[in-house]
């Protein structure tokens, strides 16, 4: 695979469909824009872990929905890792990129940092939430955390609440090639049965432990059997194929599926990208009383606020802050 292939691949998701097995998937490559993510922040490696995760499937799972705004995933977990959040924004107009963010919230004191990554989650709730902006409601679907994974959890989102088999099979971890320096890098695929059926079609029991629907309960013989074929391929796949960048995922599509005719469509590019600015976080004062900036207001006189995201740091004169503000802003 040459250089120019490489680049070409990193930082996109593929959009694919099986047609012999009415399947539809994504392949997704992250690389620059994972680490711009992480690089905004000084996480451990065991937090690092958990985002490179979330926005590897923040990534997959953004791409199949037809968005004019935003969507958003967000783990809240009893332990250390407290919160983890991301936001994908659906590109502006055709041919322009998808933007990507994410950040998240841990109690340092309480961190394993030898311990499986998921494990410091804790019991919480995998939740995913919609924006197709003004003029709209947002939609918000939520799961207890379940399994082993966050690409677990949101297996069991789609089955429990869209009612949509779904299979990913994700890697991330730090790479070396020759030439460059260590960086984070991450691949994955994303099967998902059409959404066809009916939330009326689903069995009545459950069969996963925690009493929650999974892909099998979802299906009828002739559709379970083309599913567990295309995850019984699926589950031949390696890391380096995964990962990248040394094979194409063009190339990965024929070698796991060639039976199953995939068809390919364009790559969406995507992009380290933040929404914050000065308008958004005076919008976000507005709710506030003269009496609660004053609560706000540094000892230099000023209210700070920072970008949970990418670190932007906001200064404001507090008389301009607020429904009651009485200065204008700057």
């Amino acid at each position: 695979m040459s250089i120019g292939s490489q680049i070409a691949w990193d930082d996109t998701v593929l959009p694919f469909q099986l047609d012999a097995s009415d399947i539809r998937g994504r392949v997704a490559r992250l690389d620059g824009v994972l680490e711009d993510v992480l690089e905004q922040h000084n996480y451990p490696p065991v937090i690092e872990a958990l985002v490179a995760e979330m926005a590897l499937l923040t990534a997959l799972i953004g791409q199949t929905v037809k968005l004019r705004w935003k969507l958003s995933l967000q783990v809240r977990g009893s332990g250390a890792a407290r919160i983890i959040a991301t936001d994908y924004y659906g590109p502006t107009e055709d041919g322009q990129p998808a933007r990507l963010r994410a950040y998240a919230s841990f109690d340092a004191d309480r961190l394993d940092h030898d311990a499986d990554p998921f494990s410091q989650i804790g019991d919480g709730y995998f939740a995913i939430l919609i924006d197709q902006g003004e003029g709209t409601a947002p939609y918000q679907g939520i799961t207890p955390i379940a399994g082993g994974s966050l690409s677990a959890c949101a297996e069991t989102y789609f089955a429990q609440s869209e009612q949509i088999p779904t299979r990913f099979s994700l890697t991330y971890g730090r790479s070396t090639l020759p030439g460059e320096g260590e960086h984070w890098r991450a691949g994955g695929v994303m099967l998902q049965h059409m959404p066809k059926a009916s939330p009326l079609m689903a069995k009545d029991d459950a069969t996963d432990e925690d009493g929650l629907l999974t892909a099998s309960d979802l299906l009828d013989a002739d559709e379970g059997e083309n599913w567990t074929r295309a995850n019984m391929l699926l589950d031949t796949v390696e890391e380096i194929e995964l990962i990248g960048p040394t094979v194409q995922p063009t190339d990965l599509l024929v070698r796991l599926f060639h039976e199953e005719k995939p068809r390919v469509y364009d790559a969406q590019p995507i992009t380290f990208g933040c929404s914050c600015s000065d308008e958004k976080v005076r919008q976000s004062m507005s709710i506030y009383s003269a009496k609660d900036i004053a609560h706000m207001t540094t000892e230099a006189g000023i209210v700070t606020a920072d970008c949970q995201f990418c670190g932007s740091h906001y200064e404001f004169a507090p008389e301009t802050l607020g429904f009651e503000a009485t200065g204008d802003a700057v």
